[in-house]
């Protein structure tokens, strides 16, 4: 069985800075796909990032310029840099790792941007 666990989310005023990281285990697969998903309170689930093992990593146009996403293939962890953070930041945030077209979910940690 799969296991996702994030770590790294916290409190931050406005412009500030924070990095998540989120790591898959148990699985004698890689991940083909890892994600950072955010859910706002009374506001559906919504993409940030996603970086393949192959191929383009996409974007949220609302995080574009502001956020990286990076993999260490090795760990089978993936980062998310977010910089020149807002309030609209503010959500859970929620990493999955695509492990032979099956999605794995991590209990989400919180992000909290405080103006």
């Amino acid at each position: 069985q799969v296991q996702v666990a994030e770590s790294g989310g916290g409190s931050v005023r406005a412009g500030g800075s924070m990095r998540l990281s989120c790591t898959a285990s148990g699985s004698m697969f890689d991940p083909d796909v890892m994600a950072w998903y955010r859910q706002a309170p009374g506001k559906q689930r919504e993409l940030v990032a996603t970086i393949p093992s192959l191929g383009s990593i996409v974007y949220a146009d609302s995080v574009k310029g502001r956020f990286t996403i990076s993999r260490d293939n090795a760990k089978n962890t993936v980062y998310l840099q977010m910089n020149s953070l807002k309030p609209e930041d503010t959500a859970v945030y929620l990493c999955t790792a695509v492990v032979r077209f099956k999605h794995y979910w991590g209990q989400g940690t919180q992000v909290t941007v405080s103006s």
